[in-house]
């Protein structure tokens, strides 16, 4: 599997348009990432970008440190088992000021998008 990354701003409301492929059945994924200002973090949600069929909806984005944490381990019952994806948020080339993404320093985090279940 071949992992996108993602190159997200500081927009509090962002969307990529990313091919996906579970289970052999192909469709063009919505990935949104939207920050919230009371909790300070950034969510992820999943769709189907043609049908507007929601597969993830608003998880914190946690960075990984020690261990890989795949965000999207949870979801792995969806496509027959396949799961939606690979999702995981590591720590970039800076050191970013907050151990997870907060309102200013998303682009010290790298995100990476993979359409198989690792």
């Amino acid at each position: 599997m071949d992992y996108i990354i993602l190159q997200p701003s500081n927009d509090p409301f962002q969307s990529f348009y990313l091919p996906a492929s579970p289970d052999g059945h192909a469709f063009q994924a919505r990935v949104d990432l939207r920050y919230l200002t009371g909790p300070d973090l950034w969510v992820l949600s999943i769709s189907d970008a043609v049908t507007a069929q929601i597969y993830v909806n608003q998880i914190p984005v946690i960075c990984s440190y020690e261990e890989l944490n795949d965000l999207l381990f949870p979801f792995r019952y969806l496509f027959q088992g396949s799961g939606i994806g690979s999702f995981f948020c590591l720590k970039g080339t800076e050191t970013p000021s907050t151990q997870n993404p907060s309102r200013n320093n998303l682009h010290a985090f790298q995100l990476l998008w993979g359409d198989r279940y690792v």
